[in-house]
């Protein structure tokens, strides 16, 4: 019988010392004011999932892969539709530009560095990349208005392949391909929380009906 998921325990971090750092809603692109101080061991620790998920005196720690690469008139983002059998329910159908998941406390095994390893295993898991690329922390994400984000804390990389080449692995990643970060706006209510403000935060998209506004 496969293991469930909410059995597993995964990183956090106390809601309070985020706040500690500095708090944030949306995106930020100061890395170096959160990492690595919210990999502190004496600040992390790892918990049963189905303890942590409806408590949000805790932030879970999610490593966010986005692959992009940058042909001549800019960047292309790889996207997909989360199918039925993705991990978080309160996700799927919904379209996104991210790979990434909990880190276990597998992850940790051996002394490895569980927040690199659990990010290239979510990644691993999800497809084949058969593209050289650079991987670069961009951001961190923290989005309180919603159930979902309450609970969790974004650390964004994003990964800038040389070629757009990139296969499904897992048969929920349906609906894929590389698009110009602007044309995903198009549709921007189909994609969820998360993406929509990494577009936004990444590659400076502005939302339908607010270039006006901001312009104005």
């Amino acid at each position: 019988m496969p293991r469930d998921p909410m059995d597993e325990e995964v990183l956090v971090i106390p809601t309070s010392y985020f706040h500690e750092l500095g708090y944030f809603q949306g995106f930020t692109n100061r890395v170096e004011r959160y990492v690595p101080r919210i990999f502190s061991p004496e600040k992390t620790s790892f918990r049963a999932r189905r303890l942590v998920e409806p408590d949000p005196s805790f932030k879970q720690i999610i490593p966010y892969a986005i692959l992009a690469w940058r042909n001549g008139a800019g960047w292309e983002v790889f996207h997909y539709t989360r199918g039925s059998g993705q991990g978080e329910s309160r996700l799927r159908r919904k379209r996104s530009i991210g790979i990434g998941g909990h880190i276990a406390r597998e992850d940790a095994a051996n002394g490895t560095d569980a927040f690199h390893h659990a990010l290239l295993r979510e990644i691993n898991e999800e497809v084949i990349i058969g593209s050289p690329y650079i991987l670069e922390c961009v951001g961190l994400i923290n989005d309180d208005q919603t159930e979902v984000g309450r609970v969790h804390l974004g650390v964004v990389y994003r990964l800038s392949l040389e070629e757009p080449v990139v296969t499904p692995r897992e048969v929920d990643v349906v609906g894929h391909g590389f698009a110009p970060p602007q044309q995903l706006a198009n549709n921007w209510t189909e994609f969820e929380t998360w993406s929509q403000i990494a577009l936004e935060g990444v590659f400076g998209v502005v939302p339908p009906g607010q270039a006006d506004q901001r312009t104005a």
